[in-house]
């Protein structure tokens, strides 16, 4: 899966300018349980309304890890409220499934084509054991537009908001 795998997933008529959020889990999913996950999303957006009118929205899990929603704010704005009823669908899926989505000290990057996690302190450590490449993709998970889900999710390490807190080793010629 590559950022335009991403986009034929993503649904295209959606704005731009939908708001995203993604919760990142600290392990896989297998078939089973994605299969689940996504019928429990498809649910909750079937219902998920703003001041009594219905949100667009969208959700899926992604790279048996992601957990994806979209809500498309040009007809109806997302309130505090339906934001909340959002977060306690992630929280049962958290406990349904003994995850934590809300970990923000774990980084996933797309290896072998495999969504991988390393916890932040060991990211230079697996960059300098050559598990980690500059030009390997890291999952920006601070996105929060379609736009920018499209266009930033997926990132070089080198190009990513981590870049500047990492030391890149020069190739040498032998």
């Amino acid at each position: 899966m590559n950022q335009n795998t991403i986009a034929s997933i993503i649904p295209q008529d959606f704005d731009d300018s939908s708001r995203v959020w993604i919760y990142q889990s600290t392990r896989p999913f297998n078939e089973q349980q994605e299969l689940e996950i996504n019928e429990q999303l498809l649910h909750f957006i079937s219902q998920w309304n703003a001041h009594g009118a219905p949100v667009k929205g969208w959700g899926k899990l992604l790279f048996g890890r992601f957990v994806v929603l979209m809500a498309d704010e040009t007809q109806e704005k997302v309130s505090g409220c339906s934001t909340d009823s959002s977060v306690r669908v992630i929280k049962s899926i958290e406990r349904q499934y003994e995850c934590s989505l809300f970990d923000r000290l774990s980084i996933t990057f797309l290896v072998k084509g495999k969504a991988e996690v390393l916890p932040m302190n060991q990211v230079q450590y697996a960059l300098d054991k050559g598990y980690i490449q500059q030009d390997t993709l890291l999952f920006n998970n601070l996105v929060s537009s379609k736009k920018e889900m499209l266009e930033q999710w997926l990132q070089p390490l080198q190009d990513s908001w981590l870049a500047p807190r990492l030391q890149f080793s020069t190739p040498t010629n032998s």
